[in-house]
């Protein structure tokens, strides 16, 4: 028996009934199974070392490319929500591996600049544009030169519905869509804390009297309600279900569509969207792997794809080559 029979079979003694096995796993393409890795840990590992997830490094949160070195990225946010995620799957006897590889995965298609981007490139592409689709076709398309990186159906439909809409088929995937928010908003308020937009005062009285005075209790009270209201689906005693979904109105209000926030955001939807016309009407620029999907497809969706995956500071070098003028160097 190999290591990684050895660990099916212990999930099929360890884990609730209503947890996915790894044994169960589906593949769009076969593939010949790991001596050491079940499949969900496969999945993890795939994305854990492809370029999309490198790139998340240096993609906004919420504040736009912010000096200090503590505010989030779109990396740290997912490194987060793996975090969180993780802890509430275990509690829950669910496949931890499953969990994480979602959570890895669910933001690979955000775009530079967060969810600005993801606005100017709706406005612009024909298709639209939703950074969950955009995340299912980096992995399903994208990497590899195009191959994809051939993912369980399970990591990608968890990856797909993490978002508002139709809910993940697994309560692996549903824990990724609850955690998400968990960590998003109390991150956010951390770093909106840190740029000195708010303060522990500014939060509604009801909110820390039910879940806590900080980040710490607030996330702590979060896992500790999903974790123990949790049965055949994935949610939050009444009281603290109402407490969160006061802080993510009071978030969106105080930060989220706060003009200091977000002062700088027209000009990077500004950029991208000359980006976007560029590209369109100068197919013959795009890089040789997206001129292919223009082929294959069509213009639109391959400069949707090359301009989403650009890190923040990588768009900004790809527009002053393209529309600022150059120095004269005598």
């Amino acid at each position: 028996m190999t290591i990684r029979e050895q660990t099916e079979e212990l999930e099929k003694k360890t884990l609730s009934p209503l947890a996915k096995l790894s044994c169960d796993a589906v593949r769009e393409f076969p593939l010949e199974p790991c001596a050491i890795r079940p499949a969900f840990q496969r999945d993890r590992d795939r994305i854990l070392h492809c370029k999309a997830f490198r790139r998340l490094k240096h993609k906004t949160q919420v504040f736009l490319s912010p000096e200090g070195d503590h505010y989030r990225t779109r990396l740290t946010h997912t490194l987060e929500v793996s975090q969180i995620a993780r802890t509430v799957s275990r509690a829950l006897r669910l496949n931890e591996d499953l969990t994480e590889a979602i959570a890895l995965g669910h933001d690979l298609g955000h775009t530079p600049y967060g969810h600005a981007g993801e606005a100017a490139l709706n406005e612009c592409c024909p298709h639209g544009y939703r950074h969950a689709a955009q995340s299912v076709r980096v992995v399903r398309v994208l990497e590899r030169d195009g191959a994809g990186l051939n993912l369980t159906t399970d990591v990608l439909d968890g990856i797909a519905c993490h978002t508002a809409g139709t809910a993940a088929g697994t309560l692996e995937g549903r824990v990724v869509r609850y955690c998400d928010k968990i960590a998003y908003l109390n991150h956010d308020f951390e770093d909106a804390a840190r740029a000195g937009l708010i303060g522990e005062s500014d939060v509604p009285w009801k909110i820390k009297y039910t879940v806590g005075r900080s980040k710490s209790e607030r996330i702590e009270s979060f896992v500790t309600s999903l974790i123990s209201a949790s049965a055949d689906d994935i949610r939050m005693a009444p009281d603290v279900q109402n407490a969160f979904d006061a802080l993510k109105a009071f978030m969106f209000e105080a930060v989220y569509h706060n003009p200091v926030a977000k002062g700088e955001e027209g000009k990077a939807k500004e950029m991208l969207q000359g980006l976007y016309r560029y590209f369109v009407g100068s197919p013959d620029k795009l890089p040789e792997e997206y001129r292919r999907i223009a082929g294959t497809e069509d213009v639109d969706r391959a400069v949707c794809d090359y301009i989403s995956g650009m890190s923040d500071r990588y768009a900004v070098t790809v527009y002053e080559n393209i529309f600022v003028p150059r120095s004269w160097g005598v």
